[in-house]
């Protein structure tokens, strides 16, 4: 059950309308790593947690998340404050109107659709879906998922700090951000107090290919370092001599039944492509200058060929 406390979690000081800021500031509001989507993806986690302790972090930190959206809309709504009021009462030329609204970013789409309002979208106003979701029901796949996403949005957040001089946004953006930070933290906690939390899952890797490192890209640009090389490692660089890896035959094979195989090949025979054809096409009869060499079976011969290709070239501009 939630309760809804009017106070925001942290004070939002706006200095000056600016719709345009608000529509940047959408990204952390209905994107793929605003707060609306890390408050679903904790929520749903939690929900489905068995272990007491990680469900309530989880379902604590989605409930700040949820804060953390109130936050975010009501610095959005403040900058459109003065659009929302001008739009709805005309109060200025139709033209002074159309420039205010149209400053940048989606600053447009807000006023006139949302009437100035949060909406959950991104900032190019791509509707916020549940397809930023990306659990998966697995504790130490879903928490390396969780501290990757709250890496994204600390990045986001620096980057919108950076395009705004108004003081006080700066230092609300700046909790969000912290908070991510703190966040990372409890997450990182959470899957290292599980003991053999890697690989993810319960089935061990294969060992024969749990120490490869395969030197798939090679030439100018190619370095080692303790990713691809070391006692951790067996450095795969002649590809083509060890293919395939399992010491098969590297080639894709099926047991087809009586009648599979007879439908199969009756199948192949009739779809089968005749090597030694070469067919007159839609591209030979309509080729033109830039079309390449064309067939000139059922043509008249090279000769008109030539002829028919020559009076192409004249009719082309120079």
């Amino acid at each position: 059950m939630f309760m809804h406390n009017k106070r925001l979690q942290y004070t939002v000081r706006v200095s000056e309308p600016n719709p345009a800021l608000g529509s940047l500031l959408l990204e952390q509001f209905g994107g793929p790593d605003g707060e609306l989507a890390a408050a679903m993806r904790y929520f749903t986690q939690g929900l489905a947690e068995d272990d007491p302790g990680r469900k309530d972090m989880l379902l604590d930190i989605a409930t700040e998340e949820l804060s953390h959206l109130e936050v975010i809309g009501s610095i959005v709504a403040m900058l459109n404050k003065g659009a929302k009021g001008a739009l709805s009462e005309a109060s200025l030329e139709e033209a002074d109107l159309y420039v205010s609204l149209n400053q940048g970013g989606d600053s447009h789409t807000q006023s006139i659709l949302y009437g100035g309002g949060p909406a959950l979208t991104n900032s190019s106003g791509v509707p916020w879906t549940a397809a930023y979701v990306d659990s998966r029901g697995d504790p130490t796949c879903d928490l390396r998922s969780n501290i990757a996403a709250e890496s994204r949005a600390k990045i986001i957040y620096e980057r919108l700090i950076n395009i705004t001089d108004d003081a006080g946004i700066k230092d609300a953006l700046g909790f969000l951000m912290t908070r991510e930070v703190a966040h990372q933290k409890s997450f990182e906690k959470a899957l290292y107090s599980i003991k053999d939390n890697f690989p993810p899952g319960k089935l061990p890797g294969l060992a024969p290919f749990a120490n490869l490192y395969v030197n798939a890209s090679q030439g100018e640009g190619d370095t080692t370092g303790p990713w691809n090389s070391g006692e951790q490692w067996e450095r795969m660089d002649d590809i083509e001599g060890n293919l395939p890896v399992d010491g098969g035959d590297g080639l894709a094979s099926v047991q087809l039944a009586g009648q599979e195989m007879e439908d199969y090949t009756a199948m192949s025979a009739r779809l089968a492509s005749d090597p030694a054809a070469d067919p007159t096409t839609g591209a030979d009869l309509g080729g033109g200058p830039g079309a390449g060499k064309l067939s000139d079976e059922d043509q008249g011969g090279a000769a008109d060929m030539a002829e028919a290709k020559a009076m192409a070239r004249a009719q082309t501009p120079e």
